[in-house]
């Protein structure tokens, strides 16, 4: 609406000052002939705004005016006090700040909104933290965040997952992001971008030498760079399972990063080894056969992958409820972890 786009540039002029049109008409995906003519509307209301031509011009306010009119909607009042990730305003340190940033809002707000927002807040929460994630190790984040408010490097000792040494690096810190309730560093190390878990940092310090970060390469850019290297990284092992239907729901909430498609879940579609199905070829005839009235449907065949072949153990833990019908090395593996099981427990300690 025109009302909203007027209090959006007005609100954009007095937090940046002067803005060359075509980068306002950008922000609010209209024309710049569209800009203005509301600039030209702004002037009629009596707002002291003017346009600049030329090569360095823009739209202004005349130095020194400013307007207390928040002209928030209920839902962007409401959007306010959705607040995802209460962890991670503790772990910056800004849980006094936050509360005192919403009470100044509310204050702020139009009397007709305060109650919508007030009840979202009270009945709107959101948990960042995965099930069954356990405790996570205390990460310290004072000198990291220091080194990226200020823009200087930072030499941080580090260890590497699966490692017991430390190793030391110089890095260019771009920033901070909490994933899932766990912080990472994102930072050039000699000119290339590289991921950091702030809870392997045993030591940083901030040094008194400028950031050199890549020219014109922002915070979002190269994390998405990172964060697609993770997820792409190449799996060696791909593996065809059964599980019981009782137990999909929470093999897809553990699982759900080796999983490479929706379970298949159709009735009598014959997951089962030694039905004729084609998974795993004839080595798997003959193989975890069916009691009787144990029926196709009570099954779902799920596909996943895993870096290597050792990681397919943690199937394990759904015991009889889940069975690997290929590859048969797969099978191997987790028949040789099951001996070795029961072996352990075979006797009374």
């Amino acid at each position: 609406m025109k009302s909203d786009r007027l209090l959006s540039i007005l609100l954009l002029l007095q937090t940046r000052g002067q803005v060359p049109a075509r980068e306002l008409a950008e922000r609010l995906e209209v024309s710049p002939r569209t800009v203005y003519r509301d600039v030209e509307a702004l002037s009629a209301a009596g707002v002291p705004v003017y346009a600049e031509r030329g090569r360095h011009g823009g739209i202004a306010l005349l130095p020194g005016f400013r307007t207390d009119v928040t002209g928030m909607t209920t839902d962007e009042a409401r959007a306010l006090f959705v607040l995802a990730a209460q962890g991670a305003h503790t772990a910056l340190g800004l849980d006094d700040a936050l509360g005192s940033a919403l009470r100044k809002v509310m204050a702020a707000l139009p009397a007709p909104h305060r109650p919508a927002a007030e009840l979202t807040g009270r009945r709107i929460l959101v948990d960042p933290d995965r099930w069954l994630g356990g405790p996570r190790p205390a990460a310290d984040l004072d000198a990291l965040q220091t080194a990226v408010f200020t823009d200087l490097r930072l030499r941080i000792r580090y260890r590497h997952s699966g490692e017991t040494r430390l190793r030391t690096y110089t890095v260019d810190p771009y920033g901070l992001v909490a994933k899932a309730g766990t912080w990472y560093l994102v930072a050039d190390r000699r000119g290339r971008p590289q991921l950091f878990r702030a809870d392997r940092v045993a030591s940083a310090v901030v040094t008194d030498a400028p950031v050199r970060r890549r020219p014109g390469v922002e915070l979002s850019e190269v994390w998405q760079q990172l964060r697609r290297q993770v997820e792409d990284r190449p799996t060696d092992v791909r593996v065809t399972a059964r599980i019981r239907r009782d137990r999909l729901d929470l093999a897809v909430r553990i699982l759900g990063g080796a999983l490479t498609g929706p379970p298949r879940t159709g009735d009598r579609d014959g997951p089962g080894p030694g039905h004729g199905n084609g998974i795993g070829g004839g080595e798997a005839d003959g193989v975890g056969a069916r009691e009787a009235g144990d029926h196709d449907e009570q099954w779902a065949v799920i596909e996943l992958a895993f870096p290597v072949l050792r990681a397919v153990r943690q199937l394990l833990q759904f015991g009889d409820a889940l069975e690997v019908l290929a590859p048969p090395e797969a099978r191997r593996v987790l028949a040789e972890a099951a001996a070795g099981i029961t072996a352990l427990y075979a006797t009374d300690p």
